[in-house]
């Protein structure tokens, strides 16, 4: 449900369980040498040689002097993407301009089909049409629906001017909203050019983002052949304000290779005779220190290489932004720019930290990790555990409990755990307690032996909150999580009878997760179609007819409640499977993703594009490699922004904007992650490639990733298709130790098929090949050489 209409009607309305299974290697210093600033700032500046670069269509724009240093400003001008490049002779940087359109293309929307037939439908009818030859072509997942944004009506935000996209740095709390034309608050491009006050030709603008991933925005209004008005906007990092964010602004008019008109502009119009608007030189001086300062933020992270443009871009992106919306780069804001959701009601928002330590981890960033996980748990964690937020969701509680886990082992930090040991191991004794409670109950009970408690935050605005206190799967299903990785590195924080406290909490996921699986036995219906399995136990209605039938329903929120059970994966296969056919068969996923669920409308299906994450994860650990492929391409095409890459909380398939919130663009960035490096729960099994498009080796550009974290250490691996067709590349196996299994995917293009694979030269035996995976053996940190014919 749209976040407005949402708080509007209230007004109205009044793994294996073993701990000998789990291992625990530390690969990175101590809390002080992963959080130093002064490593980063010492970094020297990515710079390119001038060598390298073909400038001979380049036009000199401007010259500047930047710490005795002079550089050249050229661009390329022959088409709105050209690139922009700063050099000094030697050295230079380099901004790559991408941009997409804002505006539903040409086409019949929707694959032919009415949006009121998809709405309606039980079963996911976009998802069913995109599959139906098996792995999904991303231009037609694109295609599918209207882009966000490109269907702006002012009176659908309340009168307010939509803006699309927003600017800041790390060091300042608040951010700059940036609009369709690219006027912010303070400074307006229609000022310069009155064209770009016309709704009509800036329906029509492209967007995208400055230097490939940079926090600055791009936009092209095109006017006719050779001509368009473009504008760039980003903050000022050297502005220290504590609240107001200064901006940088160039709006150009370019004409046929070259610009007839400029005006640079910085944060406000021209007020003379004390604020004169900048020059070219104080522009471009102040776009070098831009582009250094977010490449050194985000120096940590490891390096994805993709063939399809943009998907390794959005990923460093969202690390960027995040740092925009933070203030100071870790206090948690779960939006930006409007009272929903930057306001402070929403700051322990528990997904703003789940999301991102999560993501942070996943990428090598752990830094900011031990930064987001120091604060929270300072602020937002009280002693007794509880969330110092207004509404808790009780799975969060459990996946805490777990990312705990995965920070240790990723980052080897028992230093700043220990510092927050009480307040973890309180944490563990709430979900501990709730489920004493349920045993409580009678045998019975549909809720015996199951964890209650609100599954959505959300709960706590209703006049009976607690007529969602209720024993959803999700709950205990997380706990289980929660607990069982927990208790695995438990003894290594030096707690007081930590081995004893981990064998309770042991065994108390043990009989949770017996229960779990037991209770959802009991209530599969298998007089429908596929068969169906509803949030909680007990409950007579499915989730659509009880949101139209009872007022209020228990089962609101269930996409929710399905994601986090899938996410915990604690499930047997065959009942995981039965989650997502039903999810999909009964109406919670919209063009492949979770759906945000609500009464059926005719208007329209959500997409859900945050929480969401669960449900793809499982989709890889089931091998469900073409849904996680679509899931992948609409959230990116229809959950952000085009161009822009403004990921909101829930998006329509009608064009509309959605609200932003932080925890839906960290989305991507996980997503992305797990295609090419994923680990199993139990921490057995890592898998290499498991999700590449079979598209991407047809290409024959590398594919790979550089120096992902996992538990056993840095792992990586680099592939490509050769002009014959065959496969080459290296995998480097994880540095400190080797999971019980390594299996490399070689998903070949369609119609194509490995007739032979090689390890070091040598032909790889049939007991280690399935199907299109090859299992790996060697030594931590070997290097191993892979050809396929």
């Amino acid at each position: 449900m749209d976040r407005r209409r949402f708080l509007q009607g209230l007004t109205v309305t009044g793994a294996g369980l073993g701990l000998g299974g789990l291992t625990y290697t530390p690969v990175a210093p101590a809390l002080a040498a992963a959080r130093s600033t002064a490593t980063m700032s010492a970094l020297p500046p990515v710079r390119v040689p001038v060598a390298d670069l073909p400038l001979r269509d380049y036009v000199p724009v401007t010259r500047f002097t930047s710490d005795d240093v002079d550089w050249h400003v050229v661009e390329d001008l022959r088409h709105a993407d050209g690139v922009l490049i700063l050099h000094n002779g030697n050295l230079a940087c380099v901004f790559d301009k991408r941009t997409e359109p804002a505006y539903a293309e040409e086409g019949v929307p929707y694959l032919g089909m009415k949006l009121a037939d998809i709405a309606l439908a039980e079963a996911d009818l976009l998802a069913d049409r995109l599959l139906r030859h098996g792995e999904p072509d991303e231009q037609e997942v694109r295609g599918a629906a209207p882009p966000p944004a490109s269907q702006l009506n002012p009176e659908n935000y309340y009168g307010r001017l939509p803006w699309t996209t927003f600017v800041g740095t790390k060091q300042c709390a608040d951010t700059m909203p940036v609009y369709t034309s690219g006027s912010t608050r303070g400074y307006h491009s229609d000022q310069v050019f009155a064209d770009l006050h016309d709704p009509k030709r800036v329906a029509r603008r492209r967007e995208g983002v400055l230097g490939g991933w940079l926090p600055a925005v791009h936009k092209v209004v095109p006017i006719d052949e050779g001509r368009w008005y473009d504008v760039l906007v980003f903050a000022d990092v050297d502005a220290h304000d504590r609240f107001v964010v200064q901006t940088w602004h160039r709006t150009a008019l370019v004409e046929h290779g070259r610009i007839s008109k400029v005006r640079y502009g910085y944060s406000y119009p021209a007020c003379p005779p004390r604020r004169e608007a900048p020059d070219a030189a104080a522009f471009y001086r102040a776009l070098l220190r831009f582009h250094d300062y977010w490449q050194r933020e985000l120096a940590d992270a490891s390096v994805a290489t993709v063939p399809a443009p943009g998907w390794s871009e959005m990923a460093r992106f969202a690390f960027a932004r995040e740092l925009v919306v933070r203030p100071g780069g870790d206090y948690p804001k779960y939006g930006a720019v409007d009272r929903d959701y930057y306001g402070n009601e929403y700051d322990g928002f528990q997904d703003t930290f789940t999301s991102s330590l999560y993501a942070n981890l996943e990428w090598g960033r752990y830094a900011q990790a031990a930064a987001v996980l120091d604060e929270f748990f300072d602020d937002f964690i009280q002693p007794d555990g509880m969330i110092n937020m207004r509404g808790a969701e009780i799975g969060q509680f459990g996946l805490t409990l777990s990312l705990m886990a995965r920070y240790l082992r990723y980052t080897g930090d028992d230093a700043l755990l220990r510092k927050h040991r009480g307040k973890i191991e309180a944490t563990a004794q709430i979900l501990l307690e709730l489920h004493d409670e349920s045993l409580a109950l009678p045998r019975d009970h549909p809720g015996h032996g199951l964890i209650h408690g609100w599954n959505e935050s959300d709960a706590c605005l209703f006049p009976e909150p607690m007529l969602w206190w209720k024993p959803y799967y999700a709950n205990s299903a997380l706990a289980v999580r929660g607990l069982t990785d927990l208790a695995g590195v438990w003894p290594d924080l030096g707690a007081t009878d930590a081995h004893t406290t981990a064998m309770q909490w042991q065994e108390r996921a043990g009989t949770l997760r017996g229960q779990v699986e037991r209770s959802l036995r009991a209530n599969i219906r298998h007089d429908l179609t596929p068969p169906y399995v509803g949030p909680l136990p007990g409950a007579k209605l499915t989730f659509r007819e009880s949101l139209t039938q009872e007022k209020p329903s228990e089962q609101q929120w269930p996409h929710r409640a399905y994601a986090e059970l899938l996410q915990a994966d604690i499930l047997p296969d065959d009942l995981a499977h039965l989650v997502i056919d039903c999810m999909r068969g009964h109406g919670a996923t919209s063009m492949g993703v979770v759906a945000n669920v609500a009464p059926p409308s005719a208007d329209g299906r959500d997409i859900l594009g945050f929480i969401s994450y669960g449900y793809a994860q499982q989709l890889l650990r089931l091998n469900r490699i073409d849904e996680y492929l679509l899931f992948l391409y609409a959230h990116r095409y229809h959950a952000h922004t085009p161009g822009s890459w403004t990921a909101g909380e829930v998006t329509d398939l009608s064009g509309g904007m959605p609200l932003f919130c932080i925890p839906a663009q960290m989305t991507i960035p996980l997503l992305v992650r797990w295609m090419l490096v994923f680990e199993d729960s139990a921490g057995q099994t890592l898998h290499l490639g498991r999700a590449i498009p079979r598209t991407w080796l047809e290409s024959r550009k590398p594919i790979g990733i550089d120096k992902a974290p996992t538990r056993w250490g840095y792992t990586g691996f680099q592939l490509r298709a050769t002009a014959d067709g065959d496969i080459e590349g290296t995998v480097t196996l994880p540095q400190h130790a080797m999971p019980d299994a390594v299996w490399l995917s070689l998903r070949m293009p369609v119609g194509k098929r490995l007739s032979d694979i090689h390890l070091d030269g040598q032909p790889v035996p049939d007991t280690d090949r399935r199907g299109e995976t090859v299992r790996l053996r060697g030594k931590p940190g070997q290097r191993i050489e892979i050809g396929g014919r």
